[in-house]
Order: structure tokens, then C-alpha cells, then sequence
């Protein structure tokens, strides 16, 4: 078993039921899916134990399995990140398509120190793979000046802030700066090129205190902001930020007024939860049209939809959002 799989599910053990270690190896809780028994509040049917070098959760009572990672992304979001950056960090990436965060002590705002040893997409080379790959997601040309290309991620990222201390398959990304509204770099993501990368977005902050936000140097002050959910569909509409694979309320910094773009997934239960929440909080919110297949406004763009117009027309605040909400998740 591997120091980091030990490392989460101790952390887990203060938020589980009747959580015990029965012998090395094999944990015992309440299931967290079902909810185990209704009627006697003392049995716990769930289990962790060891299959090689990972941990494995069972349910003797719903059935339920997953492996370690996914019962983070279930039931411990805020953990599942962290998990994955460190299995990374160790060169150990398990399974997953969400961007980690790692945590690096900062007792003061800290910044990029140089960004010139970083290539802008644009003067890359016709037929470059970074470059082929943001044209053939139709990225706006005068948008790949503030795109760059990385060969080594790993080496770079620690010549700004020491983060990875295993350098093994250190591959090239496309860096995604995180700017703050002065055009300060606190953070980047790095976008992997390669279709069977575990991990295609690692976002690495520099500061702890910054926002988890792309965009904040590009938008107006006091003008609405629309939300979305990742960095490459902020850049087809105005006015937009996006977070970096985790929830952020960017009221915490002056955007008082976020319009709330989320994908096209009505399946998704984290995508639900997180349009409910910003209904119950009155916020607009885009719900997307029936009948409009693409789950993203990038897949909507190669599609050749007018997206900017299907936002405007479909956002919805109060009732109406309600009524919608109900009309979409209905698939």
C-alpha cells in the first residue's frame, strides 16, 4: 500500500461513520452511498481494503465499488484534488480528468518570476502539436499570444515554486496563465497534450490566497461576468472568467454580479447540484436549450452554433431558472 492511499483514507476517517480499522489494510464504516441500515444506525457494511497497491471501497449492503480516487470525487471533493496531485507528484497518477491543486505555503502573495523562457502558441510553428491543437479547437487566433508551450512541465513549474520533487515523465503542456487584474501571473494550468494523460489539466498555484479563476485581468469591473467551466470556453464569449477544476465563489474577489455558465449535462450530478445552488442563491444562470446535444461551449463552437446568442437568450434567474432547470434535467 502506497504512503499516499494511507495518508486519505486517515483523513477520511473523521468524516465517516463508526469508521474503525479492523486489521492492517481493511477499513470498516457506514456506507456513504446508501446510507446503510435506516434501522439500526450501528451497522456498518462499508469497506476499504488493499487489492496490490491500492485501496479498493465495497458496500455489503448497496453493492456499491470504487476505487479510492472515486469515492474521494464522490464524497470528499475538496480531498479528490489533492490525492491526485500527490499521486502525480510521486508519479503514481491514478485515474481521473480533474484538475489538482496542490498546496504550497506562501506567507505572502507570490507571483511568477519570469515567463520569457516560455514559448507564446503563436510563434510556434505551423503544424507544432500545441498550435494544432488549440487551431483545431478553433481557439480565437489573437488569443494564442497569452497561450504558451512548455516541454518540460514538471522542470518549469519548479523553477517558479518548488512542487514536484519526482521529475520521471515530465511531459510537454500548454500553459494557461492565471492572471490577477493587475496581469500578475499567481498560478497556471497546464493543458497535457497527449489524448491518454491521466491528468489533462493540472492547475499549480503560486499564492494559497489566490482564486482558482481564469480571466480576472480580461474583464471589465462592475459589469456582469459569466462563469464557466474552464478556461478555452471562457475565450468565446465576453465579459467571461472560468474556474480551474474546482468551485470558487468569485464574489470573494469583486464580482459582485456572475452569470453561471455550466456545461450541457444533465446526467451530471455535480452539474446539477451546482445550477441548484446557484438558483437557491438567485444568481442567473444558463439552461440550455432541449434538443442542443454538445456538452460544452467549445463543442458548440466546432459545431458552428452562435453561442454567445443561445447565453443571452437562455439565461434565467428566480422562477424562470426553476422552471427550466426542472424542463432540462428531464432527458
Amino acid at each position: 500500500m502506497t504512503v499516499v492511499e494511507d495518508k486519505f483514507v486517515r483523513q477520511l476517517s473523521t468524516r465517516l461513520l463508526k469508521f474503525k480499522n479492523i486489521r492492517p489494510g481493511v477499513y470498516n464504516f457506514r456506507c456513504p452511498y446508501c446510507g446503510d441500515s435506516q434501522k439500526h444506525t450501528n451497522k456498518a457494511r462499508g469497506y476499504f481494503f488493499a487489492v496490490k497497491n491500492e485501496y479498493v471501497y465495497k458496500c455489503h449492503n448497496c453493492g456499491k465499488g470504487v476505487g479510492l480516487a472515486n469515492f474521494l470525487k464522490d464524497n470528499a471533493s475538496d480531498l479528490y484534488d489533492e490525492f491526485l496531485m500527490e499521486k502525480y507528484r510521486n508519479n503514481q497518477t491514478g485515474k481521473g480528468r480533474r484538475t489538482a491543486n496542490p498546496k504550497i505555503p506562501s506567507a505572502t502573495p507570490y507571483f511568477a518570476k519570469k515567463v520569457t523562457d516560455l514559448t507564446p502558441i503563436n510563434e510556434l510553428n505551423k503544424g507544432h502539436p500545441a498550435r494544432d491543437y488549440l487551431e483545431s479547437r478553433k481557439i480565437p487566433e489573437h488569443c494564442l499570444e497569452d497561450l504558451y508551450y512548455v516541454d518540460k512541465f514538471k522542470r518549469w513549474v519548479n523553477t517558479q515554486r518548488h512542487t514536484f520533487d519526482n521529475l520521471q515523465n515530465d511531459r510537454p503542456r500548454i500553459i494557461i496563465p492565471l492572471k490577477n487584474k493587475d496581469g500578475k501571473w499567481f498560478g497556471v494550468q497546464g493543458r497535457s497534450l497527449s489524448p491518454k494523460s491521466n491528468l489533462r489539466y493540472i492547475t499549480i498555484l503560486f499564492d494559497d490566497e489566490a482564486p482558482k479563476l481564469y480571466g480576472l485581468d480580461k474583464i471589465r469591473e462592475g459589469a456582469p461576468v459569466y462563469v464557466t467551466e474552464g478556461p478555452f470556453d471562457s475565450l468565446f464569449i465576453p465579459q467571461a472568467i472560468a474556474m480551474c477544476g474546482a468551485d470558487v465563489d468569485p464574489r470573494r474577489w469583486g464580482i459582485s454580479n456572475p452569470i453561471w455558465v455550466y456545461d450541457n449535462e444533465p446526467r451530471n450530478q455535480q452539474i446539477t447540484d451546482r445550477i441548484k445552488r446557484a438558483i437557491d442563491s438567485n444568481d442567473p444562470v444558463v439552461i440550455w436549450p432541449k434538443g442542443l446535444r454538445q456538452k460544452d461551449i467549445n463543442d458548440m463552437i466546432l459545431a458552428g452554433i452562435d453561442v454567445y446568442s443561445i447565453i443571452k437568450q437562455n439565461t434565467h434567474q428566480g422562477i424562470s431558472a426553476r422552471i427550466k432547470f426542472s424542463e432540462w434535467k428531464k432527458v
